[in-house]
């Protein structure tokens, strides 16, 4: 099978090297891909904002099979794109990946679905944003109503930041989205998902703040873990049927039938599991710490997705022991990332690459704010951190920074599900 790889993060660099070692791979590319993923597989030219563009590398390649990674193309309809010239996509329908390009969209369908989530209002006149800050809070939870690459949201105990926040986003033309907050340990669980069957894989936990002990503003991730040693044993199957599947079935209901890969972002509250977001793809970093434990080849779930038959698909395996994601981000990030730098040890092994390239000369330099996620596995947490920070040790970047306690409370038993 000829599977082609659209994206250049280190999710993508995750996904190609999954794909790599699936025997059912004859031919594999990444477009347009990093420095880590050119060295796996061919690097194709591909704009990822252009549905067009991407579908017509698909056939000029002569893919079986087109995995979409990232977002913006699966919201502007990349998959669809794909599917018209006849080759089988991984990736929802633009209509399906509004769960994750309008959060209004997604919390008209959590309604309609009876699902559990934060209550919300939409602001989209600045006339109305006093009013609405004053039924919310403290804490304000204001997000973007579209995409904003996990970094348009502000939690805050501040008002007058949570006032600033929702003006900055008005000011630019974006509705704001304002939520309760919802008390309790978060969790993100992917789900396959092939219109009607859902397949779900471990739980993760990621790490959106920049700095240790979640100080900072949002960034896109800068670290994850899998599985939960603290989640309750049935979270999994409570998640799937009172909310994956709910949603699911309604989007069938609403004709833009999901298919691809639904993630849940969950908040664990004393009443039980209620939804943060839903995301219309992998997630990044957790992907790089879920796959690192999948023993099931990631092409066949993928193929089977994309063509309606995960219902015949034996159960997941998955290897035994904990996976850690780090990320090691650019001097600058989250804001304007300094790029160009040299980065040595980069090539070792459970280090992916995102904002990479390699220059003529041969050297890989940065080329993004998040530039390298390192995973480490184990026995257990602890051990998975060890490694994944003894490899992380082995990487050099000037001005890199990364979080040094990613999975650090998770390891030593300090995360619980509150109680009623």
């Amino acid at each position: 099978m000829r599977v082609l790889v659209i994206g250049s993060g280190a999710r993508e660099h995750a996904l190609v090297l999954a794909a790599s070692h699936d025997p059912a791979v004859t031919a594999l590319a990444c477009a347009p891909g990093n420095a880590g993923t050119a060295a796996l597989s061919e690097t194709l030219g591909a704009d990822l904002t252009d549905p067009a563009a991407i579908a017509a590398v698909a056939e000029q390649w002569s893919a079986d099979l087109v995995v979409i990674g990232p977002e913006v193309p699966l919201v502007a309809g990349a998959a669809d794109a794909v599917r018209k010239t006849g080759i089988a996509c991984f990736g929802p329908s633009a209509s399906a990946a509004r769960i994750e390009g309008s959060k209004s969209f997604a919390k008209d369908v959590m309604a309609a679905a009876k699902v559990p989530t934060a209550r919300s209002e939409v602001v989209d006149n600045p006339a109305h944003l006093d009013a609405t800050l004053a039924r919310f809070g403290p804490t304000w939870v204001v997000k973007d109503d579209g995409l904003a690459a996990g970094k348009g949201v502000v939690v805050t105990s501040d008002i007058d930041k949570a006032r600033k926040h929702a003006l900055m986003l008005l000011d630019g033309g974006h509705p704001v989205l304002f939520e309760s907050f919802l008390e309790g340990p978060e969790a993100s669980l992917f789900c396959f998902v092939d219109g009607r069957t859902v397949v779900p894989l471990l739980p993760a936990q990621d790490f959106k703040r920049v700095g240790d002990g979640d100080a900072g503003p949002n960034t896109g991730g800068m670290g994850a873990y899998a599985p939960l040693p603290w989640a309750p044993a049935d979270l999994v199957d409570d998640v799937v049927a009172t909310i994956v599947q709910p949603v699911v079935d309604e989007l069938v209901a609403r004709d833009a039938a999901f298919s691809g890969l639904l993630y849940a972002g969950l908040a664990l509250t004393a009443d039980g599991p209620q939804v943060i977001e839903f995301n219309c793809r992998f997630g990044d970093p957790e992907t790089q710490a879920v796959l690192a434990l999948l023993r099931t080849p990631i092409v066949t779930l993928l193929n089977a997705t994309a063509r309606g038959t995960l219902a015949e698909q034996p159960p997941l395996e998955w290897a035994e022991g904990a996976a850690v994601t780090v990320v090691m981000a650019a001097e600058g990030y989250p804001g304007v990332p300094r790029t160009g730098d040299v980065i040595t040890g980069s090539e070792a092994e459970g280090v992916l690459h995102a904002g990479t390239r390699r220059r003529d000369d041969g050297a890989v330099v940065s080329n993004g704010g998040r530039v390298l996620s390192v995973v480490g596995t184990g026995d257990d947490l602890e051990a998975a951190r060890e490694e994944a920070y003894e490899r992380v040790g082995k990487v050099r970047l000037l001005g890199a920074h990364y979080r040094t306690d990613i999975a650090a409370l998770a390891a030593r038993g300090a995360v619980a599900v509150p109680s009623e």
